[in-house]
């Protein structure tokens, strides 16, 4: 009787072990925060991070006049971290756009699904969302659940001290999420842009049109978003070489810390894969 019983109960336990083997272990935390160990120790606030404007619009998509070459998955697996995202009411429905979404347009639901997607694969990375909103919270909260990227969301108070990189990743807390409207109510993570950051002057023509001169937002506020784009109505991608390139964008993002005292954290481009976004925001990160 007493080896019947042993002989099932190993049945038992080896037919559960046999019956979880097809459910996915979590991935391994990489020591690497963001891609840098060096950074995993440091403020989210005391780093800067690739980031791009009109990220939705982009050609790989076909969208009319994009600001962006390739679509959103390209730009998370090709290193950037920070996302502009538009949102507008349209055809029914809650859309990714600019302007005018028959230009492009995307489902906030499916373009969250894709930044989700992302942090699913990618453990050791913190990304930031930035709308510019002309939805509800409520909608946009919806889209988060229904894309599964509310997992991930982060809520800070403002005027406390960010958590560190590898505290946010840890805490698998990894999607910090802003809004220029509706923002810091009923959703904490949900959170106004302007009562955690500030920016330089967004509406330059020509190179000449830059300045270091605050924006919108409070200059001292903790996040520094450091808009270094041109913009004619649409994109300008003939100048993107020139605009983006090293030491013109280093330079300029240099010469604006020197000015504000304050690290910019989100460097932020049109056409960010041509001219070196990414070693400029390394250099970033590099000074003391």
């Amino acid at each position: 009787m007493a080896r019947t019983l042993r002989l099932l109960t190993t049945l038992a336990v080896t037919g559960g072990v046999l019956g979880c083997a097809g459910d996915p272990a979590p991935l391994p935390i990489p020591p690497e925060c963001n891609g840098d160990v060096a950074l995993c120790d440091r403020r989210y606030d005391e780093v800067a991070y690739p980031t791009t404007h009109n990220a939705m619009s982009n050609g790989e998509d076909g969208w009319i006049y994009p600001n962006q070459n390739r679509d959103l998955a390209h730009q998370l697996e090709d290193g950037v971290r920070g996302l502009m995202l538009d949102t507008h009411a349209w055809d029914g429905g809650i859309y990714l756009c600019h302007a005018f979404c028959e230009a492009g347009n995307l489902p906030l639901a499916d373009g969250l699904a894709i930044i989700r997607a992302f942090l699913d694969d990618h453990r050791g990375e913190v990304v930031t969302i930035i709308f510019e909103s002309y939805v509800t919270a409520d909608d946009t909260a919806a889209a988060f659940e229904a894309s599964g990227a509310a997992r991930y969301v982060h809520a800070q108070t403002p005027g406390t001290p960010w958590p560190t990189l590898r505290e946010l990743i840890d805490a698998d807390e990894r999607l910090i999420v802003f809004t220029d409207d509706d923002g810091g109510g009923a959703y904490p993570w949900y959170m106004d842009v302007w009562a955690h950051a500030w920016e330089t002057p967004f509406a330059a023509r020509t190179t000449d049109d830059f300045t270091c001169d605050p924006g919108r937002g409070t200059a001292g506020n903790p996040l520094f978003i450091f808009n270094h784009f041109l913009t004619r109505t649409f994109g300008v991608p003939d100048e993107a070489a020139t605009t983006n390139a090293d030491p013109f964008l280093l330079d300029r993002a240099r010469a604006c810390m020197a000015a504000s005292g304050a690290l910019p954290n989100f460097v932020t481009v049109d056409y960010y894969d041509v001219g070196d976004l990414f070693e400029a925001v390394a250099a970033l990160n590099q000074a003391p």
